[in-house]
């Protein structure tokens, strides 16, 4: 069985010009046709030639609201965001999902190593091409969230990930801590610790 995370890792050096995975896992996936990938480079192309459009795109996809003071408001927070920032997972949205995480990202699992923010786009975008149908559910009942002072807050959980592969359903539950920091009026994940595997 392998997760979403895994996925990433072993996708990461799958697609022409990105060479070896810095983690030394060697890619097994299938490219992307080249006509993907000639829209993928044309649609980044694009965005980039309107940052502004690309900036608001990212500031409306991501909640502001400040962190509120009581525990079960910011337990709700936490939930929604969460929330937005997994069906954009679902959605396999790559430009409406990637905004959750912070710039200086790192990713921690422990199986897998530690990863960066342009690693985990690069993997994300590898899982999405080669798993159409992978899925996150957060397991009812797993959610924990506690108040940093003065930074945002911890989210502790449980959640499913599931997709087809070899024809057969494949799923499999893991944990995870996600760090969510409040700065500039905009919530991230700065920290991120998937482990269980």
């Amino acid at each position: 069985m392998m997760n979403w995370v895994q996925h990433v890792f072993r996708n990461y050096a799958t697609f022409e010009g990105f060479g070896a995975n810095p983690t030394g896992v060697i890619g097994t996936g299938t490219p992307p046709a080249p006509g993907i990938a000639r829209f993928a480079v044309a649609a980044s192309c694009l965005l980039m030639s309107f940052p502004s459009i690309a900036a608001s795109a990212a500031e409306t996809t991501v909640t502001t609201r400040a962190p509120p003071d009581d525990p079960a408001a910011l337990r709700d927070l936490v939930a929604s965001l969460d929330r937005e920032m997994f069906d954009a997972y679902n959605a396999h949205a790559i430009d409406r999902l990637m905004p959750y995480f912070a710039a200086d990202l790192e990713f921690f699992h422990d199986t897998g190593g530690l990863s960066n923010f342009a690693q985990t786009r690069t993997g994300l975008t590898g899982v999405f091409a080669n798993n159409h149908d992978i899925r996150r559910t957060l397991v009812p009942g797993s959610l924990e969230v506690y108040p940093i002072k003065n930074y945002g807050a911890i989210e502790i959980g449980a959640h499913e990930f599931c997709h087809t592969e070899n024809g057969k359903p494949d799923c499999g539950t893991f944990k995870f801590v996600q760090v969510w920091r409040y700065a500039d009026a905009r919530w991230t994940v700065a920290r991120v610790v998937s482990y269980g595997h």
